[in-house]
C-alpha cells in the first residue's frame, strides 16, 4: 500500500514528471553561460503556480526569474500544457518537483528542497477549528478528488468523504456550505482565499505527519550536470535567506513553509 499511495505522488505530478522523462536534454552550466539564458516550463493558465498574465506571472515564474538573475543569465520561458507538446519540451528548470527521485522513472537532478508543500484542508465558514484530520467527526463531509491519495487515507480514517472529478466544483460547493470541507492543494486553497477574502474559508496544514500527503519540493534539472545543480542550489540558498522566495510565495496569498 505504501508503494501504491507514493506512486499516486507520482501520478498528481504527471506533468513535472513527463516533462523530466521526455527526450529533449537540458543544458550545462557552460551551455547556460554561453547561450546567455536558461529556459524553464510552466502551465499557461494555472495559478497560483504559473501564468502568462504579466500582471500575475505565478510563483514559478518568478522563481525563475529570480533564479535566472542570480546566475546572471536571462529566463526563456516554454508554454506546456499537459499531454500536449511534452515530448518537444526542451526546458532546463521544472518547479515543484517532488524531492523523491524513487518516484520518477528517470531521476532528474534535485535541487535543495525550498517549500513544504502537499495537501491542506479548507473548511467552510461554520466548520469548528481542528488541528488534524483525524479530530473530524463521522458526518462531516469532507471533498476529495475521486481516486487521490487523499479519498483513500481519509476514507481509511473513517472520515465521511464526497468525491469530485474537478477541484473547482469542490471549493464551489465548500463555499456554499455542501461541504465541511476539502482535501486540496495547500497552494491552491491559499489562492482562492486570497482571491476571495469574504469567502469566510479557512486553511488548516491538517494533514501535517501524514508522508503520503505532503511532500518538499524542488526544482528538477533534467539531465543537467552538476555544476548546473550547484549553481542553483547556491542561488536559492540566498533567496530563501534574504526573504525573496517568502515574498514570492506571499504575492499569491501562499504561506512559505521552509522544508
Amino acid at each position: 500500500m505504501k508503494q501504491t499511495l507514493r506512486r499516486g505522488l507520482a501520478l498528481a505530478c504527471a506533468f513535472a514528471a513527463a516533462l523530466i522523462s521526455a527526450g529533449a536534454g537540458a543544458r550545462t552550466l557552460a551551455e547556460v553561460h554561453s547561450l546567455g539564458a536558461i529556459s524553464m516550463c510552466a502551465h499557461p493558465d494555472a495559478l497560483p503556480y504559473a501564468s502568462k498574465n504579466p500582471e500575475a506571472p505565478g510563483i514559478q515564474v518568478e522563481m525563475g526569474r529570480a533564479i535566472a538573475a542570480g546566475l546572471g543569465v536571462a529566463l526563456n520561458t516554454e508554454w506546456v500544457v499537459p499531454r500536449r507538446r511534452v515530448a518537444a519540451a526542451n526546458c532546463d528548470l521544472l518547479f515543484d518537483s517532488i524531492n523523491d527521485p524513487g518516484i520518477y522513472e528517470r531521476p532528474p537532478l534535485l535541487s535543495r528542497p525550498y517549500q513544504k508543500s502537499g495537501l491542506a484542508l479548507g473548511l467552510s465558514r461554520g466548520a469548528e477549528p481542528v488541528g488534524h484530520f483525524r479530530e473530524l467527526k463521522k458526518g462531516q463531509k469532507i471533498g476529495v478528488m475521486v481516486n487521490s491519495v487523499a479519498s483513500v487515507v481519509l476514507g481509511k480514517a473513517g472520515v465521511t468523504t464526497s468525491p469530485y472529478a474537478f477541484q473547482s466544483d469542490m471549493l464551489e460547493d465548500l463555499e456554499k456550505g455542501e461541504l465541511y470541507g476539502a482535501a486540496v492543494s495547500a497552494a491552491s486553497m491559499s489562492y482562492h482565499i486570497f482571491r476571495h477574502p469574504d469567502s469566510g474559508l479557512k486553511l488548516v496544514n491538517a494533514f501535517d505527519g501524514e508522508p503520503d500527503l505532503t511532500w518538499e519540493v524542488s526544482v528538477g534539472l533534467r539531465r543537467s550536470d552538476q555544476a548546473l545543480l550547484d549553481a542553483v542550489n547556491q542561488v536559492l540558498e540566498r533567496m530563501l535567506a534574504d526573504g525573496t522566495v517568502s515574498r514570492i510565495y506571499a504575492r499569491y496569498g501562499v504561506e512559505h513553509r521552509a522544508p
